[in-house]
């Protein structure tokens, strides 16, 4: 069940506007995310783009990434936000949800973790379990 937003939420959501609106650059970062730790650090992240597509990374990867290579290995919440194209008229960045991979990744980094998306109700957190229900699993070893 989505839980309701809470201020410590609404600064992780605004954390990850601000490192794209720092860090935009078109054709190269347009998602940021903001991924907050059990101790409650924020670490923020951008997305980067390859021309070649599967060479992109997501912005969640980052974060997670660039979370534990400075220690951190327990993570509470995760939000990615996109920032427009400059073609776009709606110019608000907004919350996205993460891709399949993301959801692979954030299931095996935090299975506790929950995740922040704008659904058709608002604003709201969701656990990884409900975003990707019967993860692939490695077998267990006898």
């Amino acid at each position: 069940m989505s839980a309701k937003i809470s201020p410590q939420d609404e600064e992780l959501i605004q954390a990850a506007k601000e490192i794209i609106r720092e860090h935009y650059e078109y054709g190269k970062h347009h998602v940021g995310a903001a991924l907050r730790t059990a101790s409650g650090e924020i670490i923020r992240a951008v997305h980067i783009e390859a021309y070649i597509g599967r060479v992109t990374v997501c912005a969640e990867a980052i974060a997670i990434g660039k979370a534990i290579s400075e220690g951190f290995r327990e993570f509470e919440a995760i939000v990615a936000v996109r920032h427009p194209g400059p073609d776009e008229h709606d110019r608000e960045i907004k919350v996205v949800a993460p891709c399949g991979m993301c959801r692979e990744l954030i299931g095996d980094y935090g299975e506790n973790m929950k995740v922040i998306l704008d659904t058709k109700d608002g604003l709201a957190k969701l656990s990884i379990q409900e975003l990707l229900p019967l993860k692939y699993t490695r077998p267990t070893e006898t």
